[in-house]
This record gives structure tokens, C-alpha cells and sequence, in this order.
């Protein structure tokens, strides 16, 4: 198979689909991998690098999307590369569907088949293919946020861990996830005193054991989300349901309600958001200010630290990207049913059924069950 990654083009985006190790990989297995000049090197992965791993330099994006079979990138494409793709190719990337009409509906009218990273499942329950990159955004979260509470960057200047005599910050973490979960980590390396919301008690149990009650657990209801807000010198938005626009929790009565100068990081705001008063924002220009709270809401949270991202997701990406290639697309959604889960766009129609639900009224789409959309590969 011809394997092709073309450079990123969103904002302050270094990440790129392929490191040099796992072309080789692809290489292993006599791939061809074309990867479009200059790709990695923001992340110090130079053209030569990947020469030496077997690929093929190319000089421009629209070549590489019209020799390629399968297309690995990172972020979802934007509406040029959209365009640039056909009937019958693969895109390998993430994709966020829900909340974003204006990339499903190019995506449908391609023809191509998109296999969203996030929707990809595992024996567990879980998504592994989006679990590194919430590892890295819930940690960054953090960062992000004892950043943006210092007086100079707009927040209430408040240092996150205390010093003696001197009361740590209080930090809300509304979900119990993967990112919760890394979020809670840094904030109680620091000294926080940090709260998490989540709807499943088991899950809250579990937290409990893991952290040996260094932090506060509470189930999510409206109530206690109002109240530990208000309490909140920064609130972490970690809330996910697979595939689908995320739930506005945190209201804008919520945010008028806050402290002058507190920080709000919504890293959920791929699929929408769970913050009502929440709007995608770049690393370039990473927040905004609504009722004196500090919104950051980065829609590629983990490209700022693009080197350490691209290796984790390589890790988790490559073993499904192999079977693709190895096996071609039909076969090898046959063989696993969680790469299946990985399929949203197929051949015009959307197949799978949480975006079709966040869609339909917004477009003229067409479902067609994953398991039914197998049939029409060759």
C-alpha cells in the first residue's frame, strides 16, 4: 500500500502522522510511505531522517493525497486537504465529527473512507487511540492553567500549591476519565487541593484507591458542579462521551457565579466543549476572558508539546495502521471490531451513529451501519 503524510496546517501544529520509527515499520513490511518535505521537522525529525527510514520525500501536500492509498495524519483535515480527497482512499486521523459540519459534509462528499483515532475501541471499553493524547492534555491542563492564574496572564494570582501559612488552590475536575485522571496527578504534584466530579460511582471508588484520598471525590449533579465552581481557582472540563458533542456542564450562570480571575480549561472543546461560554482558541492565541474567568480553550491541546505527543500516539496508532495496510481495509475491519468502531465516513454516508445523531438535523446525511458499509469494499 502507498502510505502517505502530508504535513500538518492547523495553527501552531507540529505534530506529523508517521515518526521515522514507525516508517521503518511500514517499510518492514514493503510499503511504500511518501511524507511530504519539511513534515516533522518542527519536532526535529529532518527529510533525511525519514530517507534513512525508507520513505520517499515528496515537495507537496496535493501530490502526496494523489498518489496515496491511505492518508496518516494527526488533526483533522482542514477544508483544502478535505478536497484533495477521493473515492476509495483511507484517512487515518482524528477526526471530531460532532461538532463540526463543515468538515463531515466535505469529508461525505470526498467518497473517501475516514477512520476517526477517537472512536477506535479496545476489549476494555476504552479508546486507546485517544488515550495518549488525553494523558498529554490532562497534564498540560494544568500547566495551562497555573499559568493563566498568574496576575500578569489575567488570572486572580493564586500559586496552585501554597507555600506555608498560605492556603494551596483549589482545582475542579469535572470527569473521571483519562484526562481527569492525568489532570489530577499534576494538580496534587503541586500541592493543589483538588476536587473531581464524575457520574459513575465505581469509577469515583477507583479514583479514591488510586489517589489514597489526596483528593476530594463527588458525584456529579448540577448542584455540586455550581458549588465547587464557584469555590474554584481553576476548572478542568475532562468530560467525554465517544464520538458525540460533549455536554455543556458548566453553564454561563455557572461562570458569572466564579471568583474574579479564576481559570477555566475546557479539554473538551474538541468535541464541542462542556462549558457553555466555551470557544475554540489557538495556540497562538490560547485565551479569552468572559465575566473575569480566563477561558483556555486550545483545540490541539497536545501540539504544544508536539515531540512527546506524535511518539505516544505513533505508539498507540501504528498496530492498526499496519493491519490496514497489510491486510487492506476491508479485511482488516473484518478481523477487528474495534477498528470497525473506528469507521465514521464511508462512501458518502455517515456510519457511525453517534455523529449522525449530532448531524442530522444540520445536514442531509445518510446513515449506513459500519457492519452494513463493509459490503460495498472491494
Amino acid at each position: 500500500m502507498i502510505i502517505g503524510v502530508p504535513k500538518e496546517i492547523k495553527n501552531h501544529e507540529y505534530r506529523v502522522g508517521l515518526s521515522p520509527a514507525a516508517v521503518r515499520e511500514f517499510k518492514s513490511y514493503d510499503h511504500s510511505v511518501l511524507v511530504e518535505e519539511n513534515a516533522g521537522a518542527g519536532i526535529g525529525f529532518s527529510n533525511q531522517d525519514y530517507i534513512d527510514a525508507g520513505a520517499e520525500i515528496i515537495g507537496s501536500a496535493s501530490e502526496i493525497f494523489a498518489k496515496a492509498e491511505m492518508i496518516i495524519k494527526v488533526k483533522e483535515p482542514q477544508a483544502e486537504e478535505c478536497k484533495m480527497l477521493r473515492e476509495g482512499q483511507i484517512l487515518y486521523t482524528y477526526l471530531h465529527l460532532a461538532p463540526d459540519p463543515q468538515q463531515t459534509q466535505l469529508l461525505v462528499e470526498s467518497g473517501a473512507s475516514c477512520i476517526a483515532y477517537e472512536t477506535v475501541s479496545d476489549n476494555f471499553g476504552a479508546l486507546p487511540l485517544l488515550a495518549p493524547m488525553s494523558e498529554v492534555a490532562g497534564r498540560m491542563s494544568i500547566q495551562a492553567g497555573a499559568h493563566y492564574l498568574e496576575k500578569a496572564q489575567g488570572g486572580n494570582g493564586t500559586l496552585l500549591g501554597g507555600v506555608p501559612g498560605v492556603a494551596p488552590g483549589k482545582v475542579l475536575i469535572i470527569g473521571g476519565g483519562v484526562v481527569g485522571t492525568n489532570a489530577a496527578k499534576m494538580a496534587i504534584g503541586l500541592g493543589a487541593d483538588v476536587t473531581i466530579l464524575d457520574r459513575s460511582l465505581p469509577r469515583l471508588r477507583q479514583l479514591d484507591d488510586i489517589f489514597s484520598g489526596q483528593l476530594r471525590t463527588v458525584f456529579s449533579t448540577a448542584d455540586a458542579i455550581e458549588y465547587y465552581a464557584s469555590e474554584a481557582d481553576l476548572v478542568i472540563g475532562a468530560v467525554l462521551i465517544p464520538g458525540a458533542a460533549a455536554p455543556k456542564l458548566l453553564t454561563k450562570d455557572h461562570i458569572a457565579k466564579m471568583k474574579p480571575g479564576a481559570v477555566v480549561v475546557d479539554v473538551a472543546i474538541d468535541q464541542g466543549g462542556c462549558f457553555e461560554t466555551a470557544t475554540p482558541t489557538t495556540h497562538q492565541s490560547p485565551v479569552y476572558v468572559v465575566d473575569d474567568v480566563v477561558h483556555y480553550c486550545v483545540a490541539n491541546m497536545p501540539g504544544g508539546v508536539a515531540r512527546t505527543s506524535t511518539l505516544a500516539l505513533n505508539n498507540a496508532t501504528l498496530p492498526f495502521g499496519l493491519a490496514i495496510a497489510n491486510k487492506g481495509l476491508k479485511q482488516a475491519l473484518l478481523d477487528d471490531k474495534h477498528l470497525l468502531n473506528g469507521l465514521n465516513v464511508h462512501q458518502g454516508k455517515i456510519t457511525y451513529q453517534a455523529v449522525y445523531d449530532a448531524l442530522k438535523n444540520q445536514l442531509d446525511l445518510e446513515y449506513c451501519a459500519a457492519e452494513t458499509a463493509l459490503d460495498s469494499i472491494v
